[in-house]
């Protein structure tokens, strides 16, 4: 993904970017926003969103091949951040990135640019192509059963 280098190299931008943002620049909500993006989980989701543009909560689940508790910590997060937005469309919730908070636009395009084509986004990609393709009910489903998709579960191993 990132190297620490890079990352530390390009923190002034993040810093330029941010210290505008809409709540006053505080801190805080600096602090919060940085936070949610400070994760290769969380980036992984970032990514994913950025060539999806709306994925549903079981999809990351199964993406991230971790805990649903986990991945909905990590999409809480990135939601109470104002990265991401949710919305419910009957038992699945969906996300997406927030495109409409004009302050966090800057931010948006660095991290575009930085991972848009890495060796790991390319991975990702091609794991989550398997794993759309699967009805959010049987993800859903097999993940209350204690488990993933298989199949999906060992290629995003083997790719990752």
């Amino acid at each position: 993904m990132l190297k620490t280098i890079d990352l530390v190299l390009n923190i002034n931008y993040i810093f330029s970017c941010l210290a505008n943002y809409k709540n006053g620049g505080s801190v805080d909500t600096l602090l919060l926003i940085l936070k949610s993006l400070s994760d290769k989980n969380r980036l992984r989701i970032f990514c994913a969103l950025l060539s999806y543009k709306e994925l549903c909560a079981c999809q990351i689940t199964e993406f991230l091949n971790v805990a649903g508790a986990t991945a909905s910590r990590h999409l809480s997060l990135m939601v109470t951040a104002g990265i991401l937005k949710n919305r419910k469309q009957g038992r699945w919730v969906y996300f997406r990135i927030n495109t409409k908070d004009a302050s966090l636009e800057p931010v948006i395009l660095w991290l575009t640019q930085k991972l848009e084509g890495t060796t790991q986004t390319k991975k990702d990609l091609k794991a989550l192509r398997r794993i759309i393709a699967i009805p959010c009910e049987e993800l859903s489903q097999k993940q209350r059963s204690g488990g993933s998709c298989s199949k999906i579960k060992q290629e995003n191993k083997n790719i990752g």
